[in-house]
């Protein structure tokens, strides 16, 4: 997890000054951007610190390692679902709802319904039916 751990403290170390320099740039009379870039570099130190606090208690992966070998992180990686529809019925609920936003309100609603829908048979996916568990 070094890398990743490099990678995201890196972005939160590039992105803190931008803002800074942002903010003076623009007299901190923008209330968008400023924050903005800010909360990039804070969010970004957040992951980087639970990834560096991470890797101190699993210990180096095969990945971080020079010896490491492809058969060393083998093996089952998670339970995905490789015919489920709810996905894109979620995606569509979710674009339904930005639609709302562009269009009219009214037309989020229509989205958020649609996507608790979506989300109750996604979680629920595998408790009926012929995959019921």
């Amino acid at each position: 997890m070094k890398v990743e751990t490099g990678l995201f403290l890196g972005v939160a170390a590039f992105f803190l000054p931008v803002g800074i320099v942002y903010g003076f740039l623009t007299g901190f009379n923008e209330w968008v951007g400023f924050p903005a870039i800010l909360m990039v570099a804070i969010m970004s130190a957040f992951i980087g610190f639970y990834l560096q606090k991470t890797a101190k208690s699993v210990g180096p992966r095969p990945e971080d390692r020079n010896d490491g070998e492809i058969h060393e992180n083998s093996g089952v990686v998670g339970s995905f679902s490789p015919w489920s529809w709810w996905p894109l019925v979620l995606a569509g609920a979710a674009a339904i709802g930005f639609l709302g936003l562009a269009v009219g309100f009214w037309v989020t609603y229509i989205g958020a319904g649609l996507a608790v829908v979506a989300l109750i048979g996604w979680v629920y996916e595998y408790s009926r039916g012929d995959h019921a568990h």
